[in-house]
This record gives C-alpha cells, structure tokens and sequence, in this order.
C-alpha cells in the first residue's frame, strides 16, 4: 500500500507541476493544436476549448471512438485541464452532462477557471469537475453512460481497481472508450524506476492482453483493441525533457516505439 501511495504522490506531484506551468509532460505541450490534430482531433473539436486546456497530455481521442450522443452523460478519468471534458460536453449539448475526475487540485483549478470561457463560446453550462481518485471514484453507481480516459489509466498503481471502478459506474449499457499506451515488449528496468517515465505515462504501461484480463475480470464484455502508431512517433521525435530522459535511458538504437504502442480500448456493460 506504501508503495502504491508513493506512486500516486510522485504522478500528483508531477502533474502540481504540469498545472503551474513549471514542467511539461509530453512533446504536444509547444504545439498542442497540431499534436492534437495529430492524434486525431479535428479542428472544429478544438475550437470549443478555452485557453489552456489542450496541455498535449493525450495519446488518442476517446470522444471520438466513443461516438458520444447528444442527452448522454460522460466521465473523463484523469481530466488534467479539462481537454476531453470541453469537447465531449460540446458533443452531448445542453441535455447531456460532461463530468471530469482528477486526483491533482491544481489541474482542478485550471480546469475550472476554464468554465465560464467555454460557457462563452458555445452557451453550454453542462460541465462539472470533482475532486477524486480514478480508483475510488466520487460518482453513483450505474449513472454514466460513457466513461472515457485519455494516457492516464496507465499512471495507476491499481489498474484492475480503476476497471472495476468503470464498470460500477456505468449504466447497464454503458460504454468505456480508453485512449492509453501499451507495451509491445517489457521495458528495461531502469525505466521502469524513472520518475519521468511514469509521469509521461511509459513506465506505467502493460501489455495490451494484461489490459483486457482486467476489463474481462471487471465484468465488462465486447471488447475490443486498436493499435494506433500516431502518437509514439510523434514522441520518438519529442526533445520534452521527460521523454527525452526517458529515450536516453533505452539501450543503444532503441527506440521507444519499439517498446511503446497507442491503443484504443472499448467494453460495453451487459443491459
């Protein structure tokens, strides 16, 4: 349990210092709008956040895989700035409702005071964003219709916790769409123990199969995995400075999208 806390206080720590704008955690935070498009989102997707919520802090676009509805209601797990939150809320409109964990006060803060910014831009007023651990979430059972999360399951010292989690929340019906990375191969041991590794998401991540036996074991079905290459390129050719400690620490000639694949993850909950 010691363990698992030093996990969380060196991810919260990481982010504290994301949020103050005093570290970066991925090669998109100089140019998020074109990392972003990169990975997937689209302009017109962009244009409805407020300054500062695209911190370039994803790995794919899971309001996009989750095909969002207008009327339904989404969690975002590990919602940093608000940037899925902002977008999913724009899709689900007025009748829906757009909900944002995070674990960070200081990410909650920036998100927050992006709020009224966006109520500006579309009239919307269907955003909320709470205080909490994605492996203890502050949210009824079977109340979402749509559980996404975008490079943050992996920063989880439980992650089979997290799963069940997304499951009791879930309506009957419900559906989770997971943007994250996965490994390909294990990585060497000396990254597995950098602290910029795991706040940049590597360290953290398993194999894609290790992923699924957790959503089987929660109780989710239909699953189903897609391998997306975009973003580990993208961060092969990064000079952030965690990514950068974090190629350095590879053998000779690795490379990181040899160890390292962007997948999209989706499960529904049985009706």
């Amino acid at each position: 349990m010691e363990s698992k806390e030093k996990i969380r206080e060196t991810v919260r720590q990481g982010y504290t210092e994301i949020a103050k704008g005093k570290s970066s955690c991925c090669c998109g935070a100089s140019l998020p709008d074109k990392f972003a498009e990169g990975i997937g989102y689209t302009n017109e997707e962009l244009q409805v956040l407020p300054d500062g919520a695209n911190m370039g802090l994803s790995c794919g676009n899971p309001t996009a895989v989750a095909n969002l509805k207008p009327g339904q209601v989404v969690l975002d797990l590990g919602s940093g700035g608000g940037f899925d939150v902002f977008i999913a809320a724009k899709k689900v409109g007025a009748t829906g409702k757009s909900l944002g964990v995070d674990m960070t006060p200081d990410m909650l803060s920036k998100a927050r005071a992006g709020i009224s910014k966006f109520t500006q831009k579309t009239g919307l007023s269907n955003i909320e964003f709470r205080l909490g651990e994605i492996e203890h979430l502050p949210v009824a059972d079977n109340s979402i219709d749509v559980v996404i999360s975008n490079c943050v399951i992996n920063l989880s010292p439980d992650k089979q916790q997290v799963w069940n989690e997304i499951a009791r929340v879930l309506k009957p019906g419900g559906k989770a769409c997971v943007s994250d990375l996965a490994l390909k191969k294990s990585l060497p041991e000396n990254v597995l123990k950098s602290a910029a590794a795991l706040v940049s998401c590597v360290a953290g991540a398993i194999l894609g199969d290790e992923t699924i036996k957790m959503i089987k074991q929660a109780g989710l079905a239909d699953i189903q995995i897609d391998e997306k290459a975009y973003s580990i390129d993208v961060m092969a050719d990064c000079n952030d400075p965690l990514y950068r400690q974090v190629k350095e620490s590879l053998p000779c000639g690795a490379k990181l999208s040899d160890y390292i694949v962007s997948v999209n993850f989706t499960a529904l909950k049985a009706k």
